[in-house]
């Protein structure tokens, strides 16, 4: 082809590309896109962002995910930076007592119109369909300011379903039944108990040892309210001793492992159990193993009543971008029944609505729901997930139990002290 001819015809298919592509563009102008940090990075996450970014397309909103490489471990400095350099998102995860803080200092927004709606024209405000400690979480100085995902409960053992038919194990509802099915597991060359060294997860377990050697109002008393003498207690000493005598169970030496890493150590058979929250579930169902048939789940020995929390929860930036109608709609969005279910299918955990469809839930939803249904006497929240207190007594608290898990050599009576010694100066709950 001649040059000349070649250049005109290159000109011609330009010009009609823009006119064509005029009503596309009118349509992507039209759309409202709301940047969400988070800090969601697993395959089980992903499946559960996407159910809200594409019923957020239906509406023509369009999700836009900022995720922190890190983890939620990062996701705090790189919000708070974001914000003083003036690059807020429009939401963010912010999960238990930081909500209220950041309220207070005026970084977050109230969602008011949704403060007095009521949702399926029912009687009452729009948070009244949440359960009650959900309720609370939203709420600060009775100002809505949060929206609720789901809650996950985190005093789970996850087993090999198949690992367990095979040799005939039953999943453990005792210490004794742990003992003996983790030494048999081991005498197979299976690691008995997936772990990881990465502080929150260490922490992670053991919380649900804490709950299994005391109770919730102990629980409370030691990690929320961080009462010195409850560090003395003699069912603080039994959980150390609990969790240095697991660590014979486990690889030698255990190893830093991010979560999803240690759980599919038990989706191939090379580890028997984990201690996780049920987002190991929507990890272990991302990749198409089956919930009681592939893997099964129990809760931690003596813990089969009672329900640690973590609620994932978003809030609206006061300096990000999105108006409070856009706010209020992507709020009734998220909390409408079909994606509270869709939702929580994904990530492995359950919904905050008290009227949840329990057909849509599989046996450890099932379990999950029905004991948090149950109410505050039985909850109790997750320190490791920033549920329990204030960032610096949580990671105070939570180094003194990596020291003692690194150190054989520390006695349980000196961490003990140490806990002791270091809640006298924490902040105190409000």
């Amino acid at each position: 082809m001649h040059r000349s001819c070649a250049w005109l015809l290159s000109l011609v298919l330009l010009y009609s590309a823009e006119v064509w592509a005029e009503p596309a563009t009118a349509t992507v102008s039209a759309a409202q896109t709301i940047q969400v940090l988070t800090w969601w990075q697993s395959s089980g996450e992903h499946k559960a962002v996407d159910v809200l970014s594409e019923r957020l397309t239906q509406e023509n909103i369009i999700w836009h995910d900022v995720v922190i490489p890190s983890g939620g471990v990062g996701a705090g400095i790189v919000l708070k930076s974001r914000v003083l350099a003036g690059t807020a998102p429009d939401m963010a995860q912010l999960k238990g007592p930081l909500i209220g803080e950041w309220f207070e200092l005026g970084l977050i927004d109230e969602f008011k119109p949704l403060a007095g709606a009521a949702p399926n024209n029912a009687s009452g405000k729009w948070d009244k369909s949440f359960f009650p400690t959900v309720q609370e979480l939203v709420r600060s100085n009775g100002h809505l300011v949060a929206v609720p995902l789901g809650v996950h409960r985190m005093n789970m053992i996850f087993y090999n379903r198949k690992v367990f038919d095979r040799l005939g194990l039953r999943a453990p509802e005792s210490w004794d039944e742990f003992t003996a099915v983790a030494t048999r597991l081991q005498k197979e060359g299976i690691i008995p108990l997936a772990q990881s060294t990465e502080p929150w997860q260490l922490a992670s377990l053991f919380e649900a040892l804490l709950l299994s050697e005391s109770s919730p109002e102990f629980y409370r008393r030691a990690l929320v309210k961080k009462d010195p003498s409850a560090f003395s207690d003699s069912r603080f000493a039994r959980a150390l001793t609990r969790l240095r005598l697991l660590k014979k169970f486990m690889s030698a030496p255990v190893k830093e492992l991010n979560w999803s890493d240690a759980t599919r150590l038990v989706a191939t058979g090379d580890a028997g159990m984990i201690v996780m929250g049920d987002f190991a579930k929507g990890e272990l169902n991302a990749w198409g193993y089956t919930t009681d048939v592939n893997f099964g789940c129990v809760a931690v020995p003596n813990t089969g009543n009672y329900h640690i929390y973590n609620v994932d929860t978003l809030v609206m930036l006061k300096k990000g971008g999105a108006s409070p109608e856009l706010a209020d709609r992507i709020a009734q969005l998220m909390v409408s029944p079909n994606v509270q279910a869709d939702y929580n299918i994904a990530k492995g955990s359950v919904s905050v609505l008290k009227n949840a469809d329990q057909t849509r839930m599989d046996s450890c939803a099932r379990s999950s729901w029905k004991v948090f249904s149950h109410g505050s006497a039985v909850q109790v929240p997750s320190l490791a997930h920033d549920m329990a207190t204030d960032g610096i007594s949580k990671d105070a608290i939570i180094a003194e139990i990596v020291h003692f898990f690194a150190d054989d050599s520390i006695k349980v009576e000196q961490t003990q002290h140490r806990l002791g010694a270091i809640t006298r100066s924490l902040p105190k709950p409000r």
